[in-house]
């Protein structure tokens, strides 16, 4: 035994440091784990009475990038006095940066600690253990880096000639040649294709997971493990379909290094994480037409722009995609005078106008409203101008849409029959091990024959699937050519059917139009329309504007339609009012008086308002809010959702609120619903509402 170590040493005991870097040495580099744990042995024949062992950084490196339990447990432990002695089999073990090696090292020294490896034993405070440990661990972190170095540039090397092997996404696979093909399998091979060709039919990542949901298409996804990869089918996950789509191999390209790693300081200490993606631009390896692809190169290309055009937010100067709502331009309309994209905003309530609005930068001091105009003229205006542009091409559009009707349960049904073809030969597989067993040793047949049950149960639900997708084909009626060439050549109607969703119609137009700038007059009372057509042809339209707070020409009620509808209901001063409001004229271009209306009623012979006639007591919108404790705006909804009866005698005119109607229990849940609707700290936000001035002397 080394005279460097005192009775004092062997009291306080010893500690064993095992680490390997990688989880893969864990599993793989068993020889050098097992000597390690047996440094443990030594140190009891060395005289140690009292042994640990720190395993806790198995598969963690020690550049000092990764958090590292084990050895922060042993830095405790040096720190409380404890430890008289560290066991590592190299210097390596301990550390693999010189910033960790000699804050150990120092520390060691302070607390009388030994570090003993397979060389000899090492007391940090002789000014030669010391100088020993040092260049060990100064070679320890120049070996790592020199290793580093040397094994980063003959991977890339390898990677450049498309040669480097690497898991491959699901649908690939490596022959005995070193080279990809499509895997042989052709229920993954065909999932592929499927997912691949219902992102181009519906244009969107989620709409072909909720498909994929829907139907119950299972999808293959790859695991990876200590032994290997594997394919494991799972339930549809968007991640998963995402990732089939952005993934170059699938175009015939050989891809490496397409994500990066980044250190940050946190805590003081350097920390590393890794998958941070790069630009296309940025790949380390891009091999163009490497192996057969599923689709071409221009296609995924086309697939990134989809997607990109789907994240609505991640670029506000670039168009979007068709993402649903009333708005038939939403992602397509930029400001004429910024040239921001401008957004759209609704009203509170399903069937309310929506507008086209910029706000300019919003990063900057705000300076008002750039530009806003309201959006149902200015669609129904990019209506005419899409069915005039599409009416040539109709028929052609109706026979592949009949095409593609055709072929929409095909490709589920296929998929289903490469997972029955699976099933069948999983239970015809438990069968065979089944019948292998010896029938008396019945632990082991109970449960090779609970799994052929199971398998014979999952066979039984595939084809329970297939019969219910062809009974449904079956019952579906037939599909009239002759109705559907018809119905092309009246688009109009094909447009405002009740099954044409409005995603269907912002897909539609983003087919055809590239993008619609928009700006209006000096006087501001026509809009202007700059219209960019995919195939580079411009065509500019106008659209008249609607002053706010005035009718359009055809809502302007004649003096005599409101006398015989509204006379003897109100009197003629209220009467009057009325029609001021309804901005109904006189033939001299005049406002209304009691005068002139009664002069009006008289002359038609319209009876007076008689106060003392029996009638249904009512009372108005404004009355009832207040009564209800609402605003207006809340008793109009009401009367919509036909919760609080009450009758218009003609457009325009004053509602007429029975007040018994104002005590039924519908109304009072209704009523209830609106309140519960509010902020609980609405009387909070009332008073931050109101502008308090300080007390001046």
């Amino acid at each position: 035994m080394s005279p460097k170590i005192t009775p004092e040493h062997l009291r306080r005991g010893a500690i064993v440091y095992v680490r390997q870097s990688t989880m893969g040495q864990v599993v793989e580099h068993t020889e050098s784990k097992r000597r390690q744990y047996a440094l443990a042995d030594s140190a009891r024949e060395m005289g140690f009475a009292s042994v640990s062992v720190i395993d806790d950084d198995l598969g963690r490196s020690g550049s000092g990038l990764v958090e590292r339990p084990g050895f922060q447990k042993l830095v405790a432990a040096v720190c409380g006095g404890s430890v008289g002695s560290i066991f590592c089999i190299e210097a390596s073990r301990l550390a693999r940066n010189g910033r960790d090696w000699h804050h150990l090292i120092d520390l060691c020294a302070l607390a009388n600690t030994l570090v003993i490896d397979g060389d000899g034993v090492y007391d940090p405070r002789l000014i030669n253990d010391r100088l020993l440990l040092g260049l060990k661990g100064t070679m320890s972190e120049y070996e790592l880096s020199l290793l580093r170095q040397r094994g980063l540039a003959a991977r890339d090397a390898k990677a450049r000639r498309g040669e480097l092997r690497f898991a491959l996404p699901p649908g690939y696979c490596w022959d005995e040649l070193g080279r990809i093909e499509i895997d042989p399998d052709e229920r993954i091979s065909e999932s592929i294709r499927l997912l691949l060709r219902k992102f181009q039919e519906l244009g969107s990542a989620r709409q072909v997971f909720l498909w994929a949901r829907e139907t119950k298409v299972k999808l293959p996804v790859l695991r990876q493990g200590p032994t290997g990869s594997w394919i494991e089918w799972r339930e549809p996950a968007y991640h998963t379909v995402v990732q089939v789509l952005k993934h170059p191999m699938y175009a015939g390209a050989y891809v490496f290094g397409r994500t990066t790693q980044r250190t940050q300081v946190i805590d003081g200490r350097a920390r590393k994480s890794m998958g941070h993606q790069k630009a296309m631009e940025a790949w380390n390896v891009l091999i163009r037409d490497h192996h057969p692809g599923y689709i071409t190169w221009e296609q995924f290309e086309a697939n990134q722009k989809m997607l990109s055009e789907n994240a609505h937010m991640q670029k506000r100067a670039a168009r979007k995609s068709a993402r649903g709502g009333r708005a038939l331009l939403t992602g397509l309309v930029r400001c004429g005078r910024c040239g921001r994209m401008m957004r759209v905003f609704y009203g509170m309530r399903s069937g309310h106008a929506h507008r086209y609005q910029c706000r300019g930068d919003a990063q900057a001091e705000y300076n008002g409203m750039c530009l806003g105009v309201g959006g149902v003229r200015v669609d129904r205006a990019m209506v005419g101008q899409i069915l005039e542009a599409v009416s040539s091409h109709a028929v052609e559009a109706a026979l592949r849409a009949l095409q593609q009707v055709a072929h929409a349960d095909a490709d589920i049904r296929k998929s289903l029959e490469k997972e029955l073809e699976q099933a069948r030969y999983e239970a015809s597989l438990a069968a065979r091990r089944h019948a292998a067993v010896d029938p008396d040793k019945r632990l082991v047949a109970r449960e090779l024959e609970a799994r052929w049950n199971a398998a014979l149960s999952h066979v039984a639900e595939i084809e329970s699937r297939i019969a219910q997708i062809d009974a449904a084909a079956t019952n579906r009626p037939p599909i009239d050519r002759a109705a559907l060439l018809a119905l092309a050549h009246d688009l109009p109607a094909a447009w405002n059917a009740p099954s044409t969703n409005d995603r269907t119609k912002q897909r539609l137009t983003r087919i055809l139009i590239q993008e619609v700038v928009i700006d209006q007059t000096e006087d501001a009372k026509e809009v202007v329309l700059t219209i960019h057509w995919t195939g580079g042809r411009h065509t500019e339209i106008r659209v008249s504007r609607i002053s706010t707070g005035r009718y359009p020409g055809d809502r302007h009620p004649s003096p005599v339609e409101v006398i015989r509808n509204l006379g003897g209901q109100w009197p003629d001063r209220e009467l009057a009012v009325t029609m001021n409001r309804m901005r109904c004229r006189s033939t001299d271009g005049g406002t209304w008086t009691a005068i002139r209306v009664r002069e009006l009623r008289e002359r038609m012979g319209i009876a007076p308002f008689d106060p003392t006639h029996a009638r249904e007591k009512t009372i108005s919108v404004d009355e009832t809010a207040r009564r209800l404790q609402i605003c207006v705006g809340s008793v109009l909804r009401l009367i919509r959702e036909g919760i609080l009866p009450a009758k218009q005698l003609m457009p325009s005119a004053p509602w007429q609120v029975p007040v018994a109607a104002l005590e039924s229990e519908s109304v009072r849940i209704g009523v209830r619903e609106i309140v519960e609707r509010r902020p609980r700290n609405f009387r909070v936000l009332q008073d931050e509402r109101t502008l308090k001035f300080p007390d001046f002397p």
